[in-house]
């Protein structure tokens, strides 16, 4: 087998030694080459460690760069940010994760970042990697690029350990073969890795095109517009895009805020304070360069922000949605509660509350009757009848409570936050009307996070969103309501609201709104190609634009079933997968977003034996995170220093399985 190297990706010491001592056969392959497999490779080291036990070799495979993967490959712009901060970062368990053998050498990011700082440039250590480590604070958002460097230093560290014989691989799998005692993992370019065990960690699973995309994709090759497809950001060309023209973006999440920085500071635009502003605005000076961008989604405005950093910002007490009550919900008969009737009603109410309770704390008497009033009032409302519409008659009353308690000049509403004009139609004056007001709101939030009613609801949101999900994944919420509702609605609201952008990344977007580069098209936006030219519409608005380019900067991640990774979709088509699935309460089966896996052994609970399509699971085959994530609830997180990480735990587990089967076959250290 060959080693296959990733333009501007440096070659680890590992590397070379794997490629001077091959073994016949691996212990264990790890199918994608993120965070996931590093944890994997450290928990290897830290068990091997305490039992002593022999070396093991690994052939880590990813398509993109071992160590960082693809969301975290460091030959990306540094344009592209991690939505945490670097306070939130490490790839090593501590104490708060119950794990045994914490590692003493286990570096944080921020940890690492000042060593990096300390220690300057060094040999295979590029000079960005330095200069950006020594901007990076607790409180800072990190390059995406940045973390795939500490990614990647981390599983050099870890191997210097010991115990652990790395094969670092570039490549793509497309199958995995397996027999009686071993299970051979196929690359694309023929290579072919024997193994005792294969763990799939691929992280963030892509889609195949959908009929849309395929459509605008044909209709952009023939009549010669340009199209930017869904996708990772770093895979897709941003240059394509015209300069000085109008170009549709349609996407305004996580993703739009990073594309929209490479295509204006990228492009040698600068952003420079507004002298004597209290909330921070930036001026945008352009370069000449930049497109004109329309941008437009389902709701019509992007992501909101996070605040900026302080102490201010400490996190609400539920008042409703407790403690207590998470944990009486989550002891019902599985599959009796209806997250749209009985869990979101709950969850509304202290989301409305944090909100007023801020705006009574800002502005005495914004709340005339008291909070304790308001919560009393809110407390007494009864739960909505099940059925289509129960979380919008939920939200409504609560939004009614708040409008007859509140001064009009302070209410925040709910309903509002999700649907800015409540999927009325409202005119390009009154649109423009609101973008202005949403363009303060913003810079009001960001400047004053402790004391500003949106950012409020955002920290309630993050506290809430969690413990909610949980619930759902523990099986106690109706499978059918979790797929319609939870991942329906819930995630992408808890993503809306607590899941924004860096404060410094949304004043840029807020400064290019008011320079005119960017202008925001409206609610329930609509692409079609029309007359030789994309055009964009939106039914709320009214706006109409025409444009021979369209980006769209929506991620293609989605479901296992439609995906595009060549391997799973092999271990489908076969029948040598299958999707999770789970009994609804009329007893149809209702399909997941994940491959099926359960535990591989007794004492696990965790979901980790791939199963095939006649429900046996595998002996050789473990998945790990995001691909089931729907047996492994919470893994699609990365693992933070001081929190139980779901991430960690899961990786410890996979470890303890690729050991006890490497432990059942010869050495595989022969050349």
């Amino acid at each position: 087998m060959r080693d296959h190297a990733h333009p501007g990706t440096r070659r680890h010491a590992g590397e070379r030694r794997a490629a001077l001592m091959r073994p016949h056969r691996w212990d264990a392959v790890i199918v994608g080459g993120g965070p996931r497999a590093v944890a994997l490779v450290e928990r290897v080291t830290a068990h091997l460690r305490c039992s002593g036990g022999r070396a093991v070799s690994i052939a880590i495979v990813d398509r993109v760069e071992v160590g960082a993967g693809a969301t975290w490959r460091t030959d990306q712009t540094e344009h592209f940010l991690n939505n945490t901060t670097s306070s939130q970062t490490t790839i090593h368990p501590d104490a708060s994760t119950g794990l045994d053998d914490v590692p003493e050498d286990g570096e944080t990011l921020v940890a690492w970042a000042r060593r990096v700082a300390a220690e300057g440039e060094r040999d295979e250590r590029p000079a960005w990697v330095v200069q950006e480590a020594r901007r990076t604070d607790p409180g800072s958002f990190p390059s995406r690029r940045l973390q795939g460097a500490y990614y990647g230093e981390q599983l050099d560290r870890i191997e210097a350990r010991g115990g652990v014989l790395l094969g670092r691989v570039v490549g793509t799998v497309v199958d995995v073969v397996e027999s009686r005692d071993s299970a051979t993992v196929v690359l694309a370019d023929g290579a072919r890795l024997v193994t005792a065990s294969v763990v799939l960690a691929q992280g963030m699973v892509q889609s195949l095109p959908d009929a849309e995309v395929r459509a605008l994709s044909a209709d952009a090759d023939r009549l010669g517009l340009v199209y930017v497809a869904p996708g990772m950001p770093s895979e897709r060309d941003w240059s394509a895009l015209p300069a000085g023209e109008d170009v549709i973006v349609r996407g305004l999440g996580a993703n739009f805020f990073d594309v929209v920085a490479e295509l204006t500071a990228g492009r040698g635009g600068r952003f420079t304070p507004v002298p004597g502003d209290p909330h921070g605005r930036l001026r945008y000076l352009p370069s000449g360069l930049e497109p004109r961008l329309h941008a437009g989604s389902r709701r019509g405005i992007p992501y909101r922000s996070k605040g900026d950093l302080s102490a201010a910002q400490l996190p609400p007490r539920p008042r409703f949605a407790t403690s207590a009550w998470f944990a009486e919900v989550g002891g019902r008969p599985p599959g009796s509660v209806d997250f749209a009737a009985e869990v979101w009603p709950v969850l509304a109410r202290d989301l409305a509350l944090a909100g007023a309770a801020a705006a009574e704390a800002r502005h005495a008497g914004a709340v005339p009757g008291g909070i304790a009033a308001l919560e009393a009032e809110l407390g007494a409302l009864p739960l909505p009848a099940r059925g289509a519409g129960a979380a919008r008659a939920a939200t409504r009353a609560i939004d009614g409570v708040l409008a007859a308690r509140m001064a009009p000049e302070h209410l925040l509403q709910l309903e509002h936050l999700r649907r800015p004009t409540l999927g009325e139609p409202v005119g390009a004056e009154a649109w423009a009307g609101m973008v202005a007001h949403l363009v303060e709101d913003e810079l009001d939030s960001i400047a004053n996070p402790g004391t500003s009613p949106r950012q409020a609801v955002n920290r309630a949101m993050a506290v809430l969103r969690g413990p909610a999900a949980e619930l759902a994944a523990t099986g106690v919420v109706e499978w059918g309501s979790r797929v319609r509702d939870v991942h329906g609605w819930f995630d992408a609201d808890g993503l809306f609201l607590a899941s924004g952008p860096p404060a410094g990344r949304t004043r840029q977007v807020l400064a290019l709104i008011e320079a005119g580069v960017v202008r925001l098209i409206g609610p329930e936006t609509t692409v079609a190609v029309e007359d030789g030219a994309f055009v964009a519409r939106s039914p709320i608005t009214g706006a109409v634009v025409r444009a021979r380019a369209l980006a769209e900067t929506r991620m293609s991640k989605g479901a296992v079933p439609e995906t595009a990774d060549p391997l799973l979709r092999a271990l489908l088509d076969s029948g040598r997968a299958r999707v999770h699935e789970l009994e609804a309460r009329d007893g149809t089966r209702v399909q997941s977003a994940s491959l099926d896996a359960v535990p591989p052994s007794a004492g696990m609970r965790l979901g980790l034996a791939l199963v095939d399509g006649a429900g046996e699971p595998s002996a050789r085959v473990l998945v790990l995170g995001i691909p089931a994530l729907s047996t492994q609830p919470g893994s699609a997180i990365g693992a933070s220093p001081g929190v139980p990480s779901p991430l960690l735990r899961g990786a410890d587990l996979a470890a303890r399985r690729v050991l006890a089967l490497a432990a059942v076959h010869e050495p595989a250290l022969h050349a």
